[in-house]
């Protein structure tokens, strides 16, 4: 799965009737001289773009083809939170338990979400992506669709290989550009990415101190706050679901989960309208406020530190995925 942005609009944006393209070898020269002008070497750019001969036209098709059958929530969440994930996630805690406790005291990020986060984007460290990302973004900035935006991101990626964290051979992804074990787009890489083994690298590709202290940047820069839970499941009734409905009002927001989710309420109001804890723990009246996520029978109250993970990845079914299997790993001894 690519962090950030395809789960976004932008990799889910209709097919549209557009010009022409310019030749991809007049494209090309045009990116080489604003790379030049930006101050990336020139070796850099004679070897990042220089074996770019044409469009590769496979990630074409796949960025045509991103409408995608949305899973129900539930049915999402029992695949990602399975017995047999859940039970890698604890072992994979374990092993790295000593960075992982240091990268959560640094940044204030619960190693078990950042565990969370590490297992859905790259299953565990097992995939970081393949598919050359220069060559990647080239394409996609080439073609007309989103082109201002995959330009942008290609001249990241030629600051990477400028500034010397990673070599063009390794600079390697989805796609769709997204890179590395965390799959950070490269504008991401190149504001969140962390040296936490202190080699003088960033190296999201193969060092886990290097992951997860990225991973934990990222979701600190985004708001996460230390000590703070991220929600709760709780239990509606179809009489409070329909009070609900009518009555409170959705967030405003970029993407589409926010918008599917309701105002933050205090805890007090969320009783009144018949909301129920699962389990023989009541509501404090006291908690902070936290908005409604539903799905088709499954609810969650979420905190401020959801924010957060919706930031990574704004999709719901992204976003509960990573919590409740944090949830699912015991808590350091």
């Amino acid at each position: 799965m690519d962090a950030l942005w395809l789960a976004l609009a932008i990799l889910a944006a209709p097919v549209q009737d557009l010009p022409a393209s310019p030749s991809f070898g007049e494209w090309r020269d045009g990116v080489r001289a604003e790379a030049l002008a930006r101050g990336i070497r020139q070796e850099i750019v004679d070897e990042a773009l220089g074996s770019i001969e044409q469009p590769d036209l496979s990630v074409i098709e796949r960025d045509r083809g991103q409408v995608e059958l949305a899973l129900p929530l539930e049915k999402y969440l029992a695949q990602r939170v399975s017995p047999t994930i859940v039970r890698t996630a604890r072992r994979k805690l374990a092993a790295h338990r000593a960075v992982l406790a240091r990268v959560a005291r640094q940044y204030g990020v619960s190693e078990r979400i950042i565990v969370g986060i590490w297992g859905l984007e790259s299953n565990f460290g097992a995939f970081s992506g393949v598919r050359p990302t220069v060559g990647a973004l080239a394409t996609l900035a080439w073609d007309r669709r989103r082109s201002a935006l995959f330009r942008a991101e290609l001249l990241e990626a030629l600051e990477i290989l400028n500034g010397g964290d990673v070599d063009l051979p390794r600079l390697r992804g989805s796609w769709a550009g997204a890179m590395g074990q965390p799959q950070f787009m490269p504008s991401s890489y190149r504001k969140y990415a962390e040296d936490f083994d202190g080699d003088g690298r960033r190296d999201i590709w193969s060092s886990p101190a290097d992951v997860f202290a990225s991973i934990a940047n990222y979701l600190k820069a985004h708001g996460w706050t230390s000590g703070q839970a991220w929600g709760r499941e709780v239990a509606v009734s179809r009489e409070a679901a329909g009070r609900i409905a009518g009555q409170i009002a959705r967030r405003d927001g970029s993407c589409q989960a926010t918008r599917d989710m309701t105002v933050a309420l205090p805890m007090a109001q969320w009783t009144e309208l018949g909301v129920r804890p699962i389990g023989s723990r009541a509501l404090p009246k006291t908690e902070m406020p936290a908005s409604l996520v539903s799905g088709s029978s499954r609810h969650f109250l979420v905190y401020e530190n959801y924010d957060a993970l919706l930031e990574y990845n704004c999709a719901h079914s992204y976003a509960l995925s990573v919590a409740l299997l944090a949830d699912r790993i015991p808590e350091r001894r």
